[in-house]
C-alpha cells in the first residue's frame, strides 16, 4: 500500500528530521504519554461494558431460564447498537470534534452501565445494552481519527496498537472481575461494579486527553457524509480491510461468547469465578495488539495478516482437545492471532484514507462490531446445534475468508506492480 502523502520530511543524514511546523506527537514528544494513557482508559472503559455480560452468560441464562442463543442477545444486542451508530457518531466527530464526542460518548455508556444491574427482565436488559453499545459508537472511530490527525504516521500503527490494548484489557478486566464477583454475589453485583469502574475510566479520559491542534470541522450535510462514504465503499483496499476486520471479529465474538458454557458444562465443570479468570488470556492481545507496528515492519501489512490468521486457526484446532491446558493454549493462540490482525487492519484504514477518516474509520468499526455480533449469535446456535465442535467450525470458515481475500490482495498488488513496470 502507497502511504498517504503526510508532509514528512526527508531523511538528512543518520536520523529523520520532521521539520517544526510539523507538531503531531511522536513517542516521547510532549503529551504524547497524556495522549496514550488517556486513550488506553478509554479502550478499557468501551470494552469493559461491551462485553461486561458475556462472562456471566451462564447465569444470566439460569436466572432468566433461556438457552445460551437467548442470553447472547446480551452480548449482541449491545454490539449491533454499536455498529449502528459507529457512522452517525463519527458524522458528529467531523462536525464537533473527537475529544467531545469521545467524553460525551462514555458520559452515555456509564450513566446506562448504572442502570444495566436493575434491568427486570432479559428484555429489559437487552434494550438497555443496546442503548449502551449505540453510545459506545462514539469512542473507536472517533479515537482513530484523533490518532491519525495528532500522531505522525510513523507513530500511528504504534499509537493505535496502544488503544486496541487498552481494548484488550478493558475486555479482561471487564470478564475477570464479572467472574469472581458473580460469583460471591451474583450477576447483577458483578454489572454494577464494572459501571463504577468505567466511570473511574471516562473521568481520567477526559482529564488526560490533550486537546487536539490538527483538527479541521467538517460538514453534517448529508449528501456530503454520503458522498464520503461512497468514495470510501469504493476504494478496493478498504473494503479488503473492512472484510478483514469483520471476520476476525467472527472468530472472537463466538469463541468468547460460548466459551463459559463449554467450560461451566463437564467435562471441565469449572466454576464461574475460574471461568472469569480464563479471559487473562486477553493479556495475550494486550503484547500482540501493542507489537502489530513491529510486525508490519518486518513482514509487510499481507504478511502480518497471513500469520495472524493462521494463529488464530491453530489455535482454534488445539481448542478441540478435552483436556483444559490444549484449550486455554488454543485461546491464547486465538487471542494472540486476533488483536494482531484488528491492529494491522485497523491502522491500515488509518493510513489509506487521507480524506474523511472519521468515516473510513466508522465504516471499519461497523464492519468490525457487525462481525462480532454475527459471532455472538451464530457462535451460540453453532453451539447448541453441533457443540464446541460447530463454534470452532464457523471460526475456521471465517479465518479462510480472512486469507482469501488476503490472498486476493496480494494478487491486485502485483497486478499494479506489473503494470507499472511496463
Amino acid at each position: 500500500m502507497s502511504p498517504a502523502s503526510t508532509g514528512a520530511s526527508t531523511i538528512v543524514d543518520a536520523a529523520s528530521f520532521v521539520p517544526a511546523a510539523d507538531s503531531r506527537m511522536t513517542p516521547g514528544g510532549p503529551g504524547y504519554r497524556r495522549m496514550s494513557l488517556a486513550l488506553f482508559l478509554a479502550g478499557v472503559a468501551t470494552f469493559a461494558l461491551l462485553y461486561s455480560t458475556q462472562a456471566l452468560l451462564p447465569l444470566i441464562s439460569g436466572d432468566f431460564g433461556v438457552a445460551a442463543s437467548e442470553a447472547s442477545w446480551t452480548v449482541a444486542a449491545a454490539t449491533g447498537g454499536l455498529a449502528l451508530f459507529v457512522l452517525p457518531m463519527s458524522a458528529l466527530s467531523e462536525r464537533y470534534g473527537r475529544r467531545t464526542v469521545m467524553t460525551a460518548s462514555l458520559a452515555v455508556a456509564v450513566t446506562v452501565g448504572l442502570l444495566v444491574p436493575f434491568a427486570p427482565s432479559l428484555g429489559a436488559l437487552v434494550v438497555l445494552r443496546a442503548v449502551q453499545g449505540a453510545a459506545l459508537a462514539g469512542l473507536p472511530a472517533s479515537a482513530t481519527a484523533y490518532l491519525a490527525e495528532e500522531v505522525r504516521p510513523k507513530a500511528l500503527v504504534t499509537a493505535i496498537g496502544l488503544f486496541v490494548a487498552g481494548n484488550s484489557v478493558g475486555g479482561m478486566s471487564g470478564r475477570v472481575i464479572t467472574g469472581w464477583v458473580a460469583q460471591e454475589w451474583g450477576w447483577r453485583v458483578a454489572l454494577g461494579v464494572i459501571g463504577a469502574l468505567a466511570v473511574g475510566c471516562a473521568v481520567a479520559f477526559r482529564l488526560l486527553l490533550p486537546a487536539p491542534r490538527h483538527f479541521t470541522a467538517g460538514s453534517l450535510r448529508p449528501r456530503v457524509l454520503a458522498r464520503t462514504v461512497r468514495d470510501h465503499l469504493s476504494d478496493p483496499l478498504l473494503r479488503r480491510l473492512y472484510a478483514i476486520g469483520a471476520l476476525f471479529m467472527t472468530v472472537f465474538g463466538g469463541v468468547y461468547t460460548v466459551i463459559g458454557y463449554r467450560l461451566t458444562e463437564a467435562p471441565f465443570a469449572l466454576p464461574q469465578g475460574i471461568v472469569g479468570s480464563i479471559f487473562l488470556v486477553y493479556l495475550v492481545g494486550t503484547v500482540s495488539a501493542s507489537t502489530a507496528g513491529r510486525l508490519v515492519g518486518r513482514l509487510g501489512r499481507r504478511g502480518a495478516l497471513y500469520l495472524a490468521g493462521g494463529t488464530t486457526a491453530a489455535g482454534l484446532l488445539l481448542s478441540l482437545a478435552d483436556s483444559l491446558l490444549p484449550v486455554l493454549l488454543g485461546l491464547v493462540l486465538i487471542t494472540a492471532g486476533f488483536f494482531a490482525g484488528h491492529a494491522v487492519a485497523s491502522s491500515a484504514v488509518g493510513k489509506t484514507a487521507t480524506t474523511g477518516r472519521a468515516q473510513a474509520s466508522a465504516l471499519y468499526q461497523s464492519a468490525y462490531y457487525i462481525g462480532s455480533s454475527t459471532g455472538s449469535t451464530v457462535g451460540a446456535m453453532a453451539f447448541h446445534s453441533g457443540g464446541w465442535a460447530g463454534t470452532v467450525g464457523v471460526g475456521l470458515l471465517a479465518v479462510l475468508g480472512v486469507v482469501t481475500i488476503t490472498v486476493l490482495g496480494t494478487r491486485a498488488a502485483r497486478r499494479r506492480t506489473f503494470a507499472a513496470a511496463h
